[in-house]
């Protein structure tokens, strides 16, 4: 055999392999396909967190994490000392300004009147502590030793006092004078205000016990019992259970038709079954979020959308963190 047949022979050879690997390149190009694009999503939950509108120490904590509770289930206790003082100090001035009001109806004797200066001498001496007490404290706020919040409290405090005294001149001066129409009118419109008070106070009191305004699962508790929460401080969060939904990242060319009111199968790993879902939110995520540039390749810049739906019948073990996948 010459050289140069021999030569051809491995060139044909070489030429042959390269075939046969390209075909079989392409037969396993066609027949396998590529991977179908997965969307991945998550189950997430509506949540409320519990909190107090006054400040106290958490006396009680009637709940733990993972429990479920209804409607006005008992969950935290609160001890606000403050509060309960503030409340005898309304109901005193509610009783005192009830007292005024039949004054003012049955006209003053010389023993109301004598009252009234009373009550009066009492409210200055009240007024005169409580703006020693600011003096004292305004001095140390300056000097940086107590916060703001304190400073204010007391400054609240001297001004309720200075209107409790004026209140009390008032109504002495109204016994000494005698009472007229308007000022029978004024008596009123004081125990008005004084129970307008205690209502307030009560209120502040009925936020010492928190209940649970929807039915739902314990997922956090942040405070220990013994320890002081401030003025809206979360004590719990609740997880609204059967508000569930899933939330998806969709690239527009991958939203296939996906609109508000559609539906669409997602696939739950954990329980190994597909759930029907129905759209009921879309919205561009802006230029911030992940998206797709196609214009290097002369086509057209990709917007990824945020796709909220709702299982359209309820899902058994469904639970917040769950993936779900779009294939």
């Amino acid at each position: 055999m010459s050289a140069t047949t021999q030569h051809k022979n491995i060139l044909l050879a070489i030429v042959g392999f390269a075939a046969v690997v390209v075909i079989v390149a392409l037969i396993g190009f066609f027949a396998l396909g590529r991977d179908p694009e997965l969307i991945q999503g998550q189950v997430e939950v509506s949540e409320y967190r519990v909190s107090s509108k006054v400040p106290g120490r958490i006396l009680e904590i009637r709940v733990k994490e993972g429990d479920y509770v209804k409607v006005g289930d008992t969950l935290a206790i609160l001890d606000a000392p403050e509060v309960r003082a503030k409340m005898e100090q309304a109901r005193s001035a509610e009783n005192a300004a009830a007292a005024q009001e039949e004054m003012a109806r049955n006209g003053a004797r010389e023993e109301q009147i004598r009252g009234a200066y009373n009550v009066m001498q009492q409210a200055k001496a009240g007024l005169e502590i409580a703006e020693k007490s600011y003096q004292r404290i305004q001095r140390l706020f300056d000097e940086g030793v107590i916060s703001a919040q304190k400073r204010d409290e007391v400054f609240a405090n001297y001004k309720a006092m200075e209107a409790q005294y004026k209140a009390a001149e008032s109504q002495y001066d109204m016994a000494r004078n005698g009472a007229r129409r308007e000022d029978k009118m004024a008596a009123a419109a004081l125990v008005g205000r004084a129970k307008g008070a205690v209502q307030e106070v009560n209120s502040y009191i009925n936020e010492t016990v928190q209940i649970a305004q929807m039915e739902g699962e314990v997922t956090d508790v942040f405070p220990k019992v013994g320890e002081l929460v401030g003025t809206g401080s979360p004590i719990m969060s609740i997880a609204v259970m059967s508000d569930l939904w899933g939330t998806f990242n969709v690239r527009e060319d991958q939203l296939d038709g996906m609109k508000v009111g559609s539906t669409f199968k997602a696939f739950v790993p954990a329980f190994d079954k597909e759930v029907e879902m129905k759209v009921y939110y879309m919205k561009d995520q802006g230029s911030y979020a992940v998206w797709k540039a196609t214009k290097a390749n002369g086509e057209y810049d990709l917007k990824t959308f945020e796709v909220k739906a709702r299982p359209v019948e309820p899902f058994e073990g469904l639970r917040p963190g769950m993936s779900l996948i779009i294939k």
